[in-house]
């Protein structure tokens, strides 16, 4: 079960400078010149989970797997992307791929870095992306329409709710607003999906600032924060230069050098944490001497498809769970001690797995 987050953003913007940190690489060249990304470079990135470490040395396991985000670095959108213009309908059919978007935006001055609009405006830079997405979202769903216009005619049921789903979609659209503002009963999320709209997807804002406000941000990144906190969206506040510099340096070197800005924690960790937040997903664990390993499913997801993403034979020939908390095993010091202290359950098909849970899954073969 594999989860993308495409990063998008004008020109120049710093994403693929991000990229590369992120996946701590240098597949895609990051160069002070538009479209210097041309096919999409994809980079899957570790989660970082502390709890982890500790299930590990209670189980004395030899080795840890984390769970992976996928990041695709999309070439830089222009205006009039939706008509083509730059290398727009490429990339947006590549952003169509990915299931939640990162969007980064050029929040410092630099006279050495060329602005393809010739101006630092964040706001105008975001509303640039979402024009276009939005303009490629309309034209999508004018086009389904005049395609069902049959099948409504012929009473076909899926076709009607087809189509009062794009009418709301449409009509958000049209009042300048993304689809992910339409508001769905429970019973319509999983159709309206099914519309692959590009506005409808989660979105997370990157700011990136210069170096000397990593720590604080600064007026660029405020007013980013408070255009995404109207949408409902998130923001994150980084800068690709130094995230660039500490992916280069260990462990020791790189806490003595956040230290020095100020910073806790890494940008990269916290959009890596973000992205899996965007996307509604989970983790569960399996835990054994041999390796800890930490496995992505979404909020939700009942035991035997969460069986399903280490192999298909366990979805298919599932019987049941043994659980344990992540707290209890920590608590009584592993799996025996959880399961003397009887905190071990035994769940079955209808089980909604909850996040940090240790698993063991009984299947017939």
């Amino acid at each position: 079960m594999g989860f993308k987050c495409g990063i998008v953003g004008l020109p120049n913007v710093g994403k693929s400078t991000l990229f590369n940190a992120l996946t701590q690489t240098a597949s895609a060249e990051a160069a002070n010149y538009p479209f210097c990304t041309i096919e999409p470079n994809t980079g899957q990135v570790p989660v970082p989970d502390e709890r982890m470490t500790k299930l590990a040395e209670l189980a004395k396991s030899k080795e840890l797997i984390p769970t992976k985000l996928e990041f695709v670095d999309i070439a830089g959108l222009v205006r009039g992307a939706a008509s083509g213009e730059g290398l727009g309908n490429k990339f947006l059919s590549h952003i169509r791929e990915v299931d939640a978007i990162v969007h980064v935006i050029r929040c410092f001055e630099d006279g050495d870095i060329t602005h393809v609009d010739g101006k630092v405006d964040p706001i105008s830079d975001a509303e640039t992306i979402e024009t276009e997405l939005m303009l490629a979202d309309l034209e999508s769903l004018e086009r389904r329409t005049e395609n069902l216009v049959k099948k409504i005619r012929g009473g076909d049921k899926e076709a009607i709710l087809q189509s009062e789903l794009i009418n709301r979609a449409l009509e958000v659209l049209r009042d300048g607003k993304p689809a992910r503002m339409v508001e769905l009963a429970d019973d319509e999320v999983k159709a309206f999906k099914m519309l692959q709209l590009l506005t409808a997807k989660p979105i997370l804002y990157v700011c990136n600032v210069d170096e000397e406000s990593a720590a604080t941000g600064n007026d660029f990144s405020a007013r980013v924060e408070k255009m995404a906190e109207e949408q409902g969206a998130g923001t994150v506040i980084i800068s690709a230069a130094i995230e660039a510099e500490v992916a280069q340096l260990d462990n020791e070197e790189r806490a003595e050098f956040l230290a020095d800005l100020g910073l806790s924690e890494t940008g990269l960790g916290r959009i890596i944490k973000a992205g899996y937040d965007l996307l509604e997903l989970i983790t569960y664990f399996t835990v054994g001497p041999k390796e800890c390993r930490a496995w992505t499913i979404r909020q939700g997801t009942l035991a035997p498809a969460a069986a399903g993403v280490i192999h298909t034979d366990f979805e298919k020939g599932f019987i049941r769970a043994e659980t344990i908390s992540y707290d209890a095993y920590v608590e009584h010091g592993g799996e025996s001690g959880a399961k003397e202290a009887g905190k071990m359950r035994l769940e079955g098909k209808e089980y909604e797995v909850k996040d940090g849970d240790v698993l063991h899954f009984r299947f017939a073969n």
